[in-house]
C-alpha cells in the first residue's frame, strides 16, 4: 500500500490483526472499523470558498463548494476564529458531522451520521459527544449502522470516567473491552475531525492583509 493515505495503511493494519487477534480483541477492532471514517479520500479537486472578511481575516458566514456546487463545508468565523456550528458533507452530498466551536475550539456537542449512498436520504445518527474547551467532557454516545447502540462513554475533563459497550451482535463488552474501544475511538474521531477542518484550514476566504497592523 505503498503511496497510500496513512488511514487507509491503519486500517490495512488493524484488518490484519483481527486474523490473529483473541475474540475478545476481535470483537473490539470489529467494533472500531465498522464506523470508520466515511469522508472518500481520493483527491479532492479544487473547491470554491464564499466568505467574508474584516481587518484582514475570516469574519462572517463561510461556505465552501464543489466545483459543481455541491455543498462541503458550512460555519462562520468571527474575527478570524471559527464560531457556533460547522457542517460538513461528502463530495457525494451526504451530510457525515457537525463540530461546534467556541473561540477556534472544540465546544459543545458534535454529531456524526452515516454516509448514506441516497444524499436525499436522512442520514443514521453515529455518534453524538460532548466536549469542551477541545476535550471530551460529558456523555458520548454511539451508534452501529443498524440503529443498535454501540458504545456509552462519560468523560470529566478528557478523562474517561465510565464505559459501557456492545459488539456487533449486541452483546454487551467487559468494562475493559469498552474503555480499550473509547481509546481506539478518540484516536479515529480526533483523525476524522482534523481531516474535516482541514478542509477549511487549506481553504480559508481570499483575505488581504490588514495593513493597519504594524
Amino acid at each position: 500500500m505503498v503511496g497510500e493515505p496513512p488511514r487507509l495503511i491503519r486500517l490495512a493494519a488493524a484488518v490484519a490483526l483481527c486474523a490473529s487477534a483473541s475474540p475478545a480483541l476481535r470483537a473490539i477492532l470489529v467494533s472500531i472499523l465498522a464506523v470508520s471514517v466515511p469522508l472518500s479520500l481520493a483527491a479532492t479537486p479544487a473547491l470554491v470558498v464564499t466568505g467574508n472578511c474584516r481587518d484582514g481575516e475570516p469574519h462572517g458566514a463561510y461556505e465552501l463548494h464543489m466545483p459543481g456546487g455541491q455543498l462541503r463545508a458550512a460555519g462562520a468565523f468571527s474575527h478570524g476564529k471559527r464560531t457556533g456550528t460547522f457542517l460538513f458533507w461528502t463530495a457525494s452530498g451526504a451530510r457525515v458531522a457537525l463540530l461546534p466551536f467556541e473561540d477556534d475550539v472544540l465546544s459543545g456537542t458534535v454529531a456524526l451520521w452515516y454516509a448514506e449512498g441516497n444524499a436525499k436520504a436522512e442520514p443514521r445518527p453515529k455518534l453524538d459527544a460532548a466536549y469542551a474547551n477541545g476535550v471530551p467532557a460529558g456523555d458520548a454516545r454511539s451508534w452501529y449502522r443498524d440503529g443498535h447502540p454501540r458504545a456509552q462513554f462519560r468523560y470529566d475533563h478528557g478523562a474517561l470516567v465510565a464505559a459501557r459497550a456492545w459488539d456487533v451482535g449486541g452483546a454487551p463488552m467487559t468494562e475493559t473491552q469498552a474503555r480499550a474501544l473509547a481509546a481506539g475511538d478518540q484516536a479515529a474521531d480526533a483523525q476524522f475531525y482534523n481531516t474535516l477542518e482541514g478542509l477549511v484550514r487549506d481553504n480559508p476566504p481570499p483575505c488581504e492583509p490588514d495593513r493597519r497592523k504594524p
